[in-house]
């Protein structure tokens, strides 16, 4: 019998080859797939935004013109949601 990867004359009751390790028979089970972890990488990222936040906030409350820092902090606490609602749905 010759070996598949390397071209190898090989026993015929051989489990591999001798010369470059190479199983003969296909794998009776398929190994189990990895799913690449993500790090914590968006969740910081949102605690961030909401720190943010928080402080555009508190200025707002001692600026002459409040609006812009208002809506501000509005749009970093939505965006800060969204990206924390968008990660849970995507880990199921």
């Amino acid at each position: 019998m010759l070996c598949r990867t390397c071209g190898t004359e090989i026993a015929d009751k051989a489990i591999v080859c001798y010369r470059c390790g190479a199983g003969t028979t296909d794998p009776v089970r398929k190994a189990v797939e990895v799913k690449a972890r993500r790090g914590p990488y968006g969740v910081v990222v949102a605690v961030l935004m909401l720190l943010l936040a928080l402080y555009l906030g508190q200025a707002s409350r001692t600026a002459a013109d409040p609006g812009p820092l208002q809506i501000g902090a509005a749009a970093l606490v939505g965006i800060a949601l969204l990206l924390l609602i968008v990660r849970a749905v995507r880990r199921r």
